[in-house]
């Protein structure tokens, strides 16, 4: 194995803004002020996100502001002290764009945040990479991002939120797969937008009361989308796609894929489109994220899973850093075996992403 090559790739890093005014250069001014007075638009949190709040105080920086906000702080602050190599940022605050009422608001937005991120994040350092956030509620605005950002040298995957009014593998969304795949670049969700704007709720029963309610059924959603996503032939249709689950654990995965097959050899007449085993696709096409990891009361449990699953391939490592649960690196991981560790950490984020080697000249602050 080369000495340049990567030994750890964080998946899942919120940078943060300054503040709404880091937007205004990139907006048209007629949304200057709808964004500074509702931002992301999409509506407010549960009570109790955490210990103290949602984001670590330990990340503000030096300088001030809110956590994650300096590239030059969260180098020294995370990627330095563990030892890795790259950070694929997924925003913080803004990936519920794609449940405002107003898909033009959504849309402007999306565009701005990208050209800012490329503009100061992407520019800051070569550890850092991007990911092209979207409006999924349109669709044909949606692909007009892809093909504007895809181009992007530091763009590494497209993002769009976990919350929605329809389920992933539905028509209306096959052209931003379509996009996705001809420029190479992995669809990835995020949670944090179940049942708000104008989602439905999080739960096929209603809305849960407290946010510890809320974070603990996060995978019913997911469950839905991967579900969804398979059964509608979207992998059929785009075989070269790649779809990323970041942050929704992977203890759930066993029993879906279980389930998904018994079901296919009585009602496989429902979707003849499906030439494989459901569970053939999720292991050709799935990647999940290791935050929040789920912490069984004998750890070994935990690399039982990752064996049923049958994919060595398909987990990656996520801190979701600077949030209340972070992941540290050197103590997420230690119930897992050593050769899967290495895999977790960077082999199946490399071969995704395509980074194959370390950052360059510039990569320290």
């Amino acid at each position: 194995m080369s000495d340049n090559r990567p030994t750890m790739i964080d998946t899942d890093v919120h940078n943060s803004m300054t503040g709404k005014q880091d937007l205004l250069p990139y907006l048209p001014k007629a949304y200057h002020q709808a964004w500074l007075a509702y931002g992301a638009g999409y509506g407010g949190s549960y009570l109790g996100t955490g210990a103290h709040s949602v984001t670590r105080r330990d990340a503000r920086p030096d300088g001030g502001g809110p956590p994650a906000s300096d590239p030059n702080y969260v180098i020294r602050h995370h990627l330095a002290p563990y030892g890795i190599d790259y950070a694929i940022l997924t925003g913080s605050g803004i990936l519920g764009i794609s449940l405002v009422s107003d898909p033009d608001y959504g849309n402007v937005i999306a565009r701005a945040y990208n050209d800012w991120l490329a503009d100061t994040w992407l520019k800051a350092s070569p550890r850092y990479k991007g990911s092209i956030l979207i409006n999924h509620s349109d669709p044909q605005a949606a692909v007009q991002e892809i093909e504007r950002m895809g181009p992007h040298p530091d763009m590494v995957q497209v993002i769009m939120c976990s919350g929605s009014r329809n389920l992933f593998g539905q028509r209306m969304f096959h052209p931003i797969y379509e996009a996705a795949e001809r420029h190479g670049l992995p669809v990835a969700i995020h949670p944090g937008t179940e049942g708000r704007g104008n989602a439905g709720p999080p739960t096929p029963s209603g809305h849960p009361t407290r946010y510890f309610e809320w974070h603990n059924i996060i995978p019913i959603n997911y469950m839905s989308h991967v579900n969804s996503l398979v059964c509608e032939g979207v992998f059929e249709k785009f075989p070269e796609l790649k779809f990323v689950a970041i942050e929704g654990g992977f203890a759930w995965l066993p029993h879906l894929m279980w389930r998904m097959d018994k079901n296919y050899k009585g009602l496989r007449d429902q979707v003849p489109w499906l030439k494989c085993k459901p569970s053939e696709y999720i292991r050709g096409h799935i990647l999940l994220t290791t935050q929040p990891i789920e912490e069984p009361d004998d750890p070994a449990h935990l690399g039982q899973i990752l064996d049923m699953i049958g994919g060595d391939h398909m987990i990656m490592y996520s801190s979701d850093y600077p949030h209340w649960d972070f992941d540290n690196p050197k103590v997420a991981l230690r119930s897992i075996r050593r050769e899967l560790r290495q895999r977790i950490f960077a082999d199946n984020a490399i071969q995704l992403y395509g980074l194959s080697e370390k950052p360059g000249e510039g990569a320290s602050v």
